[in-house]
């Protein structure tokens, strides 16, 4: 952070541009090559693939909403037994990736799992035709999974609006004769719906981005034409076309967020003014509560976290070694890396910003922002395009200098996983310190600037101290998404190079999630550190 403010600029415009690089080169192969391939999978399967896209989209965007909401209003505006455990438990089915919980319920469901034995044994069937049974590998089926995992997503931001609305707007309602449940309808929940559709936004790209699940369920969508396009007709152009039909998409979700945030703004009246109402919940309603935020947590992250463990309980000594040792070393150096750098980043762009909003600087805040709402599937691709042409470029010009070609050192080793980690996760690291910039008073910069404070040492020794503990935050976030994320690094890893999720996705994809437990579970314990560490700020906060 020694840098003058003009070369601060500077370097904000080509850290942002850099990373919008691949993006970049994605629309640009995909509008100028012709792909081998993509006309015939346009004329025959490509419809398929976008009604399985949009079905599966819109079952998820129901079930969470359906999940989410009523928990969120539970938590935040009921008292019932457990309601202080749920409040932290209901959060957990986050740190469990939807490929994961995809792989248990699958191994438990299946018609040789236990429970369809079980019912056989019990009823005398003895084949499929005896009876019906809920078919887990189908686009239902991982609507289902995707739900149980990404439901935390509306139920936080449900809640901390409910949290936030003005008790007052309420207890009006409850003086005209409103039961709990018609205030909640007629009060809470429209005041709540901008909140809740920006958090259905936010699901439903995290279901586009989805891979390991559909792929795993044989549903064709979207995400496995990229993927099946390149790696099964390697036709690069054809699948950066298909990508940009999901950017499309995905941009299309961000446009509806951002407009229902600003409708939000405008209108929002639901500034908290008194504490919050909060209903007693007796007999019957009272074990209603009870069970139902039982069962989803239950369903979301006992079940399949207990079936892991056991697994890996009972395997150890089979699965535990050396290879298992360095998987997880290589997830880690490569998730410390993308967090590091992202937050290096981050603080370059913000800190220019802050210095002066000037619309070149605003443009690169959002222009760094712009991989985040692309999946990983489509950045694998978008990233192999421009590092595969520097490769080429960098073994041509040593060969005309008769030097050694230094071979892909880009496109063929772990940068390019780390690179394309960086254009995901820098925007959790970019709205993060820039929120907490936003909350720090100009005052302190005037202060310092009037006693003779350069930009560094105003960065040293009054930004960063204030700054800290979000960019704590911020980088557990990406270190963590960095470890569970699979699509980049199934698809960029060099040869002979595993990761913790491309290690489970190997086994569970062979039918062995027996020996994939063991790493599962480590993926799991990972994503649990932020989920405390969070809801413990959450609740200091409210409190």
């Amino acid at each position: 952070m020694h840098l003058k403010f003009n070369r601060l600029t500077s370097a904000s415009a080509f850290l942002a541009l850099l990373i919008a690089l691949p993006i970049f080169a994605l629309l640009f192969t995909a509008t100028t090559e012709t792909g081998q391939s993509f006309e015939h999978i346009r004329d025959t399967v490509l419809a398929d693939y976008i009604i399985n896209t949009v079905l599966l989209m819109t079952l998820v965007g129901i079930i969470v909403t359906l999940i989410g909401v009523p928990l969120a209003w539970l938590i935040a505006c009921c008292e019932f037994t457990g309601k202080h455990l749920f409040n932290w438990a209901l959060v957990l089915p986050l740190a469990m990736p939807g490929y994961l919980i995809a792989y248990t319920y699958t191994d438990l469901l299946d018609y040789a799992g236990p429970l369809q034995t079980f019912l056989r044994n019990t009823f005398g069937w003895s084949s499929p035709d005896d009876y019906w049974f809920f078919e887990i590998r189908s686009l239902g089926g991982a609507a289902a999974m995707l739900s149980l995992v990404l439901f935390p997503y509306v139920y936080l931001m449900a809640k901390a609006n409910f949290l936030n609305q003005n008790a007052s707007l309420t207890l009006a309602a409850r003086t005209l004769g409103y039961s709990p449940l018609k205030s909640f309808f007629s009060v809470s929940l429209p005041i709540a719906k901008n909140a809740i559709v920006a958090a259905i936004s936010l699901v439903l790209m995290e279901t586009i981005a989805d891979f390991a699940t559909v792929y795993y369920f044989a549903v064709n969508t979207l995400t496995t034409a990229v993927y099946d396009t390149w790696l099964g007709y390697y036709d690069l152009a054809s699948a950066a076309k298909i990508s940009m039909l999901m950017i499309v998409g995905v941009f299309a979700l961000i446009i509806l967020e951002h407009k229902t945030n600003k409708r939000g703004k405008d209108s929002n009246s639901a500034k908290m003014s008194v504490q919050p109402l909060s209903y007693k919940l007796t007999g019957r309603q009272n074990v209603f509560a009870f069970l139902f935020c039982s069962l989803i947590f239950v369903l979301g992250f006992a079940v399949p976290a207990l079936t892991l463990l056991s697994y890996a309980i009972d395997y150890y000594q089979d699965v535990w070694s050396m290879d298992v040792i360095m998987y997880a070393w290589n997830s880690t150096y490569i998730a410390i890396a993308v967090a590091v750098i992202s937050l290096l980043i981050s603080l370059v762009i913000n800190v220019s910003l802050r210095e002066n909003k000037s619309l070149a600087n605003k443009s690169w805040f959002n222009l760094a922002n712009m991989g985040y709402a692309v999946p990983g599937t489509v950045l694998a691709i978008a990233v192999i395009i421009p590092f595969s042409g520097l490769d080429h470029w960098l073994n041509s010009t040593a060969e005309s200098f008769d030097l050694e070609a230094p071979g892909l050192i880009l496109s063929g080793t772990v940068v390019a996983i780390i690179f394309t980690h960086i254009v995901r996760f820098a925007a959790v690291a970019n709205n993060n310190i820039k929120t907490n910039f936003q909350q720090l008073n100009k005052s302190y910069d005037w202060a310092a600037k009037s006693l003779g404070a350069k930009p560094n040492r105003l960065f040293r020794q009054v930004h960063w101290p204030l700054l800290k503990r979000s960019a704590l935050v911020a980088g557990l976030l990406i270190f963590v998404e960095s470890m569970k994320e699979l699509p980049a690094a199934l698809l960029l890893r060099p040869f002979d190079f595993e990761t913790l999720p491309t290690y489970v996705f190997q086994f569970a994809s062979d039918e062995q999630l027996e020996q994939a437990a063991l790493g599962a579970i480590l993926i799991v314990i990972v994503g649990l550190i932020p989920l405390i560490f969070i809801n413990r700020s959450i609740e200091q906060k409210q409190n």
